[in-house]
């Protein structure tokens, strides 16, 4: 990887972690943060790649935007999510954000079942959701569930970010 690629990407992850933190302590992804990212991210592309880059970066913004903004028009996620997986677009490929998106979304799943797991309510959720299968309709979790608490999910997309970004960084 090239200094500039490590320089991005270095500077996407620690965007990310801001928001990870800010996610965890507020349950809030300030889109000033998310506003700087993707300003960041473009001007990178275009730097590095021309307009051909800034395309490219607008791109993968875009798809990284549509596929969680189908996950937020359901209910199961929030706006600042959203805008914060465009912006971790807008520093990749088109094929980059597919896989980054992808991960993050297993990274979710899984930061999900770890809490489930830790707090003892995997059995407690999977009845809910045999539950609604059967009533054919959503049945909201009880407030003492931790399905039913704020889950901060710029975390998951850090974790899926990383993992999905691991093999270009030669660790």
């Amino acid at each position: 990887m090239s200094s500039q690629g490590w320089i991005s990407t270095l500077l996407l992850l620690t965007l990310l972690g801001l928001a990870a933190i800010s996610d965890l302590r507020r349950h809030r992804i300030p889109n000033l943060l998310i506003l700087l990212g993707l300003t960041l991210g473009l001007a990178g592309q275009f730097f590095a790649s021309g307009l051909a880059g800034l395309g490219q970066g607008m791109l993968a913004g875009l798809i990284a935007f549509g596929l969680f903004l189908l996950l937020y028009l359901t209910g199961g996620m929030a706006a600042g999510d959203v805008k914060l997986m465009a912006m971790v677009g807008a520093f990749l490929t088109p094929q980059q954000a597919l896989l980054a998106t992808a991960a993050s979304l297993i990274a979710g799943g899984l930061c999900g079942l770890t809490l489930l797991l830790w707090h003892g309510q995997l059995r407690q959720t999977l009845v809910r959701y045999g539950a609604m299968f059967r009533a054919h309709s959503y049945l909201p979790p009880a407030s003492s569930e931790v399905a039913g608490q704020p889950f901060p999910y710029a975390v998951a997309i850090l974790l899926g970010t990383t993992a999905s970004l691991s093999s270009q960084l030669n660790f």
